[in-house]
């Protein structure tokens, strides 16, 4: 059993209600969580997959029996009938993926969500400070955290994607259109499944409301520690046989989030602005590193993304 649609990202831009939408369509069951299957092995999106035990890398392997049952094991609770989903935002960002869900299943179907690149490169950047990934500023995690402008070059990965599964195959919305018209972008996700329309007024349009640190000095700080511990934040991801350590250590990095966020992630909005030399900054980078990405969607994202100039 296999999907027949994956969320397939980009992180920070409204997927997540995007799958709880589609959860509730009557003709749609998708998987819980994110599965990160067919890229579980980058280290750029997965560093925490990875372990080295001495001189020797583990890493874990989309091609072992062992990990295929377990993926097939996600869906094993779809009703017969159903248009099966899965939900994983990293994918977009992988050099493999793309490849791989198409030697898996040629057949699937996947939508991405994109944001403004500047305004998505900022939330994930908080992302990460909030689950423990960063203890540095914004512009020094630039330079730190590659998945902060990876996660934002959407262009050559969509390429990659259209060529791999071809044009019809693949569905893009942008998170602005989907924020001010819901119907109009779920009716083009239905349709573009195959599926019969759902009223976005008769589901719950489920947000996931994103917390922000009140005092920043004091996260970045816990954030020495927190930054020891994300590490086991998925060592039980993918079940199997978990060493105890790394068992230990995810309950400890368990209750270390959990103290953050009662304590610490209690605004609901950024203590502060991106500056403008930063926002100068990335507006033309991410517009060259998108380059041509206007004409691959037929519209002026310029419309929708301020200062995106390709």
């Amino acid at each position: 059993m296999a999907p027949d649609f994956i969320i397939g990202g980009a992180p920070k831009c409204g997927t997540t209600s995007l799958h709880q939408m589609l959860d509730q369509h009557p003709d749609i069951w998708i998987a819980r969580n994110e599965l990160y299957f067919f890229d579980m092995d980058d280290p750029i999106a997965h560093g925490d997959f990875l372990e080295v035990h001495g001189n020797d890398l583990s890493w874990r392997d989309p091609e072992d029996p062992t990990f295929q049952d377990w993926y097939r094991s996600r869906f094993a609770e779809a009703p017969n009938g159903s248009l099966i989903g899965e939900d994983t935002t990293t994918y977009l960002m992988s050099d493999v993926a793309a490849h791989r869900i198409k030697a898996a299943d040629q057949n699937v179907k996947i939508i991405f969500m994109l944001r403004d690149p500047v305004k998505r490169a900022f939330s994930q950047y908080w992302h990460l400070l909030r689950s423990g990934r960063t203890h540095l500023s914004f512009e020094r995690a630039l330079s730190q955290e590659p998945s902060i402008i990876l996660g934002s070059t959407y262009a050559p990965a969509l390429r990659e994607f259209r060529d791999a599964l071809g044009a019809a195959r693949v569905h893009v919305v942008l998170f602005e259109e989907f924020k001010t018209n819901q119907q109009e972008v779920m009716d083009g996700v239905t349709d573009f499944l195959g599926l019969a329309p759902v009223s976005v007024g008769a589901i719950d349009t489920w947000h996931n409301k994103t917390k922000y640190p009140a005092k920043m000095k004091t996260l970045l700080r816990l954030n020495r520690v927190g930054r020891l511990l994300v590490r086991y934040r998925y060592k039980r991801h993918f079940g199997g046989d978990v060493r105890l350590w790394s068992r230990i250590a995810h309950k400890a990095y368990q209750h270390w989030f959990r103290f953050v966020a009662r304590r610490i992630l209690t605004q609901d909005h950024p203590p502060s602005e991106m500056q403008a030399r930063t926002r100068a900054y990335l507006t033309r980078h991410l517009s060259d590193r998108n380059a041509g990405l206007s004409a691959l969607l037929g519209q002026d994202l310029s419309q929708h993304w301020p200062g995106f100039s390709q």
